[in-house]
């Protein structure tokens, strides 16, 4: 497991290039929400980020979601009844975790997701977004979610195609339970900065036709593009919402698989 200071330094230096690339783009750091992939990452990193003030952390399977939630949650509860423990001299305890779904969501296990998740990325149908409407009924707040959208056109990407994207950000707008906030896309792995770019830049076009029709308002807002190999250039074209995982908990182990829809 890499040591504390390995992962300081590379999450410093992940903050650092978001940093840059916010001011390529005419933002500042700020304006871009960096979420930590933490699905490979030990317990002990995701506390560690915590203990830096980072708040964001994103999962692709819901188990997985909900056992990280429920520890950091107790884990969190200890601090504030012992701020000693775990915490470096003079720090304030924790405020509590933002936890995203990012990962491909099955109809039947909306409702955690829903109960755990600050924001789910993952809604590419109607059909889930009704069943996220069924699970949140009984709440106060509404659940967030972004569209997403394959707009590579890719088989093994999971997303609804950009024509089906206005009328699917459309039905669930009129949804009392459920506020769509923004898109979500992925690049094609692999497939080099020039295509990634121009993903990138046409899924910005998408938000901004969408958010100019009045859909969402006025909390359609986000734009979440962007993954370890390529955050960079997904933030100089729009994205204020990047999910990176390797680049701060470090690679996979060889053997481990990759899915279609995971930080590389």
């Amino acid at each position: 497991m890499p040591t504390v200071d390995s992962l300081r330094d590379r999450f410093m230096e992940v903050r650092e290039r978001l940093s840059a690339a916010a001011g390529r783009s005419g933002r500042s750091e700020r304006d871009v929400v960096l979420v930590a992939v933490s699905k490979y990452a030990e317990p002990d990193q995701i506390r560690e980020l915590i203990s830096m003030g980072h708040r964001d952390f994103g999962e692709n399977q819901v188990q997985q979601l909900v056992q990280r939630a429920v520890l950091i949650d107790e884990w969190l509860g200890r601090q504030r009844v012992l701020p000693q423990a775990g915490l470096r001299a003079g720090q304030p305890p924790p405020t509590p975790v933002r936890w995203h779904m990012i990962g491909h969501l099955q109809r039947n296990k909306a409702r955690k997701p829903v109960e755990f998740c600050r924001l789910i990325h993952s809604v590419d149908s109607l059909r889930l977004a009704e069943e996220i409407q069924a699970a949140a009924a009984k709440r106060e707040q509404p659940a967030e979610v972004l569209v997403q959208v394959n707009v590579s056109g890719e088989a093994s990407k999971f997303g609804c195609a950009i024509p089906a994207a206005y009328h699917l950000a459309e039905q669930i707008d009129t949804m009392v339970k459920v506020r769509v906030r923004g898109l979500m896309t992925m690049a094609p792995h692999g497939s080099g900065p020039e295509i990634s770019r121009r993903v990138f830049a046409r899924l910005r076009e998408l938000f901004e036709e969408i958010r100019a029709i009045g859909v969402g308002e006025p909390h359609f807002n986000i734009l979440s593009m962007g993954m370890t190999d390529d955050f960079e250039i997904a933030i100089e074209e729009g994205a204020n919402m990047v999910r990176v995982g390797s680049a701060i908990f470090g690679r996979r182990t060889e053997g481990e698989p990759e899915t279609p829809d995971e930080d590389a």
